[in-house]
């Protein structure tokens, strides 16, 4: 049941993500609403603790998951790479929004590899 919670919580934030992405070419002035302003940290609260949750419930706090710390690690990377995609303007936000991306994918690839090098 948590890693169900924990995937419907990836899904709410990468579609508020993309939302936000849209919203801040298209229309950035709808980004001053209050809703867009706490939701994503809301979400991402709730994924970051359900992650947590399901580490100690796997009794995953062990050198042999790395997995578990390079997936926390490189969502601080995607993060940062989403406050850039939101604050810039032209091809650095597109770039960043590219790199998000590719973060997010690894992240993914990750977690159903559960191996930090799954190309090994």
């Amino acid at each position: 049941m948590l890693k169900h919670i924990h995937l419907l919580f990836v899904l709410l934030v990468t579609v508020t993500y993309l939302y936000r992405v849209y919203l801040a070419e298209r229309q950035p002035e709808k980004l001053q609403q209050k809703w867009l302003k706490l939701a994503p940290h809301a979400l991402a609260g709730i994924l970051l603790l359900s992650g947590i949750a399901l580490t100690f419930q796997g009794d995953w706090f062990n050198i042999a998951y790395g997995w578990i710390v390079a997936k926390l690690l490189l969502m601080l990377v995607f993060i940062a790479l989403g406050l850039l995609t939101i604050k810039s303007q032209g091809s650095l936000r597109w770039k960043a929004f590219a790199g998000s991306l590719a973060v997010l994918f690894l992240i993914a690839k990750i977690a159903v590899a559960k191996q930090v090098f799954f190309f090994v």
